[in-house]
Parts: structure tokens; sequence; C-alpha cells
């Protein structure tokens, strides 16, 4: 890595980094996924930061979000306008200790951000998977995580951290490999989706799916469902606001007009906003991912794959010291679904903390700049390694 760069407010970054890929899970017997079949070979893009300590002990994973990569601090190049999505968190002296800590963010499997992914190319033709690319679960995303931890000579972790559907990760880990989790980090997240979440995301599947370009999933090589994937994200990305953070930042104030237009325009500061965030997004993504990761996002339900239908029996076989954030503006996973977790975990006598952390940017905030939850995480880190060593 390069010397440490300096940046907008956010102290010191860990600088320039590479992202390098692992593959794994050769034919002919590839990795057995849970809902059946196999896949192979598989390659996870990932980034580290840091030292890993003679023994082995300082290393923490941080999982990303729906859209996210692996790309989690610091910049690819000299010139990039914008570092890592959570560099905010990840660096010297920061929540995350670069200097203390060895830190992996991996992509997700699934994704389309140099993982294997409907967009990868189908060994078995030679063209890009779309829809014949098996549904993939949370749990398979984990496994694929395991594999890449192994590889980098890790037999325990310090932490496991990650919000939204990274959070989803965390649980996971912790049930599914307790004996490689020291401790457990779940941001902004629940141990299965609501009713509404569920609605929200089958909303915008549908937007994808009836954009024409779609065709049935088969649409590499000739136009993208562009439109289609941009609704789905307009959708999406209202969900991870909130009804203070959007009255705080558009109100109803209008776009470049004193009026009305009396058509169809984007006449609203937040049309517009909304419009933009849309288009962003086709530039980087792929529809079919979207499609994918949302449906396993969906099937996620830590109690009915590890506990008959009970949370409570599914982190009876959790080890891991715990920290449960929550966010009071968060309507997509509000704290009542947080609170549930914490009540399990201390139910099974596992040592976890609980915070609700006072914010109005919504679903977001756990990426948004937090004095609280960097002093927390920094704090827990620390206190989890001084147990351990």
């Amino acid at each position: 890595m390069s010397e440490y760069i300096e940046h907008d407010r956010q102290g010191v970054s860990v600088g320039l980094v590479e992202e390098r890929s692992f593959t794994f899970a050769a034919p002919p017997d590839g990795m057995l996924l849970e809902g059946g079949g196999r896949l192979g070979p598989v390659t996870l893009a990932y980034e580290t930061y840091g030292e890993l300590n003679t023994d082995g002990t300082n290393a923490v994973l941080v999982c990303h979000a729906l859209s996210g990569d692996a790309h989690v601090a610091g910049y690819h190049q000299e010139d990039d306008e914008k570092p890592g999505w959570w560099d905010i968190m990840v660096g010297p002296g920061k929540g995350i200790d670069t200097d203390r800590y060895f830190v992996i963010c991996s992509n997700i499997l699934g994704s389309c951000m140099g993982s294997t992914g409907p967009s990868s190319p189908n060994p078995a033709t030679g063209k890009p998977f779309g829809p014949d690319f098996p549904v993939v679960t949370i749990g398979d995303m984990v496994r694929a995580q395991k594999a890449l931890v192994e590889h980098l000579g890790i037999r325990r972790l310090l932490s496991v951290i990650g919000g939204s559907i990274g959070g989803m990760q965390v649980l996971e880990w912790s049930v599914r490999y307790p004996e490689m989790v020291a401790s457990a980090v779940p941001l902004a997240t629940t141990t299965r989706h609501s009713a509404l979440a569920i609605a929200f995301n089958e909303v915008a599947r549908q937007a994808i799916m009836a954009d024409p370009a779609w065709q049935g999933g088969r649409y590499y090589g000739g136009p993208r469902p562009d439109h289609g994937l941009a609704v789905a994200r307009m959708i999406g990305h209202v969900t991870y606001l909130s009804d203070d953070s959007m009255r705080h930042k558009f109100g109803r104030r209008l776009q470049d007009r004193e009026d009305f237009s009396y058509n169809f325009d984007a006449d609203f500061q937040v049309e517009s906003y909304i419009r933009y965030q849309g288009r962003k997004f086709v530039d980087r993504f792929d529809a079919n991912s979207f499609l994918y990761i949302t449906k396993a996002a969906d099937y996620f339900d830590l109690g009915r794959s590890h506990g008959g239908g009970s949370i409570t029996r599914a982190f009876s076989k959790a080890g891991a010291r715990f920290l449960v954030v929550s966010f009071t503006s968060d309507w997509l996973y509000p704290t009542y679904q947080s609170k549930e977790m914490v009540r399990a975990l201390k139910r099974c006598g596992l040592d976890v903390s609980f915070c609700e952390i006072e914010a109005r940017w919504g679903h977001d905030a756990f990426l948004l700049p937090s004095p609280r939850l960097t002093e927390l995480l920094k704090g827990f880190l620390s206190r989890v390694r001084q147990k351990i060593e």
C-alpha cells in the first residue's frame, strides 16, 4: 500500500488499495448450494487493509449491503474522487482501526462487482449465466466468505461487522460458524424480513421484470433493462431514507422553477433527486444481480434455518460477544426487530450489548458519519481483543 492519504475531514485514509480475487470450488464438484445444485468455479473479489498479526487474532470481516462491493476503504487510484463506501469507519485511528486490525471485505456471491454472479460467464456455455444462475442464499454467501477467510490463513475472526444485508451475513456467521467468530456486530438489520420489506423488494423486482429489455434475464449483449433497474433503485432508495430526512433535505421545494410545470416533469426537488439516484445506479449495477440479492434477503430467516422456527434456538448455537445497533429513524428494519434479537441473545446467556442511536437519516444512517457509532465500535473491538488475548 502507498503512504496514507489525507482527505476531507475524515482523518487519514488507508491510501491506495488493490482489489484481489480468490477462486475455489472448481468443477466437477463445485460448491453445493442450499437451494440445490452446485456452482463452480466460484470467484470472490476482495480487499484487505492493515496487517494480520503473527497469531492471526486481529482479523475483522466487514460485510456489505445490497449494492456494495469489496472496496470498503481507501482509493484504487490517486485521482479517485471518492474513497471506499465505509471509509469514514475503516482506516488508521477510525472505528475499525487498520493500525490494530486486519480488515477483510469481499464482494458477495451473486453480485456483479467482481464476484461470481448472473453476469459472469457460465463455464458450460461461455456466455453470461443470466437466469441460469442458481438462486443463492445468505448462507451460501457466508459459506463462500468462509472459504476466503480460510484461504487467508485465518482460523478465527476477531469480529464480523455489517449493516443491512451485511448484518444478515453477520448473524449467519455467528450461528453457522460459532467457533470462528469471537464477536459479531449486526447493524440496522433483522433476523428475517417483515412483510413490508418483502413487499418493497417484490415491487422493485417487478419493475425490472416489466422492462421489455429484461428479456427474461437474457439481455446481455443487447439493450439492458435500465429503466426497470432505475425504478427499482428509486423504490429501494426511498426505504433507506426517513420522513424526517426527506422533509429536512427537500420538503416540497421545487427544482429549478418557481411554479408547477403542469406536466410530468420533475417539479419537486425530491423527484429530481430520486430520478438521479436511479440513473446513477444503472451505470454500476446489474439488474439480474439486484433480483438475486433481494431474493436472498427475503429468504433469510435465521430462526427457520437454524432453530426450527425459533431465533432463540438459533442463537443457542452462537458463542460470540454481540454488539447490536439500531437507529431511531430506520423504518425498514425498525428498532423493535433489533430488540427481539437482543432478547433472544440474552435468553441464550450470551454477552450482548445494545444501542439505539438517535439519527434522522433513516436506514442509511449506519453508512453516514456518526461519532457515536465510531466510538461504540472502537470500544467494543478493543474490549473483545483484550478478553481473547
